[in-house]
């Protein structure tokens, strides 16, 4: 195919809300030798896109960006110092373009996607080749699209800490979400038994049906952290998955086991008094990290185990290119399971 000059893509010239959604067209840059231009299918959402758009997003965000992070998308034209890919492969880029392996440091964290870099929600699009995984073969683009952020970050939070979640551990996840539905599927393939809370009963059924063994309506049973230490035997579980963030914190660290883990991921359940957090933490030995999404390194990995047991990502509905805005407010709506996706590719 002829390489595109062009290409259209969203942007936020203000950011108080994503009604700033604008969709225009703009020359693409020449290819520098280690860069890949791939034509996007799929872009993903999750919170963070929202409160980029509302110009909230804590961790910074750049002038009038084109949001999104996930995407997945094949490559149509490669840098002259590029080994190994080829044109026409199916990829995604990593979250953090620069984060290949290791720990993050405040220069992979700046090189983010969608918001203090430009993002993924357009035509297509320039990436380095050092950011590139291969999609699983038994995965659609949109599918492919829901993995860089909410399935490496959920599969960082039980499989990149120490120690790692094993079969056996029990693993509690909070909400349907994605993050949350990721964990579930990648604690019920790792053989764990899984917790799951939401405040709606048909989703959670949809958990059940995901394996999830045990789960908590929280609106009905506002002390859940209870049921879990009932369920657990009065052990507690191994893993949260902590996306509420002071909201519920200290349900999380009441319902974990001496010396469990904690991932803590996001802020969803807004503010709380968390001044007892330091002690229960202590008091209980407890193992608590942030989670910065993942490296490609782990983002290879995660694949390999996503191919092996043919895990299929869930998708609640999936909006064109150009009805993007739409896309913007069933996320902001919460009555999805799983993913939001913008297909942007026509063919």
């Amino acid at each position: 195919m002829s390489i595109p000059q062009k290409t259209r893509e969203y942007r936020l010239p203000k950011v108080d809300g994503f009604h700033n959604l604008t969709l225009t067209e703009a020359p693409l840059p020449k290819l520098k030798s280690t860069e890949v231009l791939l034509k996007v299918h799929a872009v993903s959402l999750q919170y963070r896109d929202l409160i980029v758009a509302k110009g909230t997003y804590p961790l910074g965000q750049k002038e009038n960006p084109v949001p999104g992070s996930d995407m997945a998308g094949e490559i149509i034209a490669i840098g002259e110092d590029v080994k190994g890919w080829k044109v026409g492969e199916r990829v995604s880029p990593n979250f953090a373009v620069d984060h290949v392996f290791g720990d993050p440091t405040a220069e992979i964290k700046a090189t983010g996607l969608g918001a203090p870099i430009d993002g993924v929600l357009t035509e297509y699009k320039i990436v380095p080749a050092h950011s590139l995984v291969r999609i699983p073969e038994h995965l659609s683009y949109e599918e492919a699209s829901t993995l860089p952020c909410a399935a490496l970050t959920a599969y960082n939070a039980l499989l990149g800490g120490n120690p790692v979640l094993k079969g056996g551990d029990f693993v509690l996840v909070q909400g349907t979400g994605g993050v949350s539905i990721f964990g579930l599927q990648i604690a019920v393939a790792s053989g764990a038994t899984v917790i799951a809370t939401s405040s709606s009963d048909k989703k959670l059924e949809t958990a059940k049906k995901l394996g999830a063994k045990y789960v908590i309506n929280y609106k009905k049973t506002p002390n859940w952290e209870e049921e879990v230490l009932k369920i657990t035997n009065g052990r507690g579980v191994d893993h949260v998955l902590e996306v509420g963030g002071p909201g519920t914190i200290l349900k999380s660290v009441e319902a974990v086991r001496y010396a469990g883990n904690v991932a803590v991921i996001g802020f969803v359940a807004g503010q709380a008094d968390t001044s007892q957090l330091p002690l229960l933490v202590l008091g209980k030995a407890i193992n608590m990290r942030g989670v910065l999404i993942g490296s490609r390194q782990q983002f290879e990995e995660m694949n390999r185990l996503i191919e092996a047991v043919k895990l299929k990502p869930v998708v609640d509905k999936v909006f064109n290119f150009e009805h993007a805005r739409d896309a913007y407010e069933y996320q902001d709506s919460q009555q999805h399971v799983g993913k939001v996706v913008i297909k942007v590719s026509k063919d």
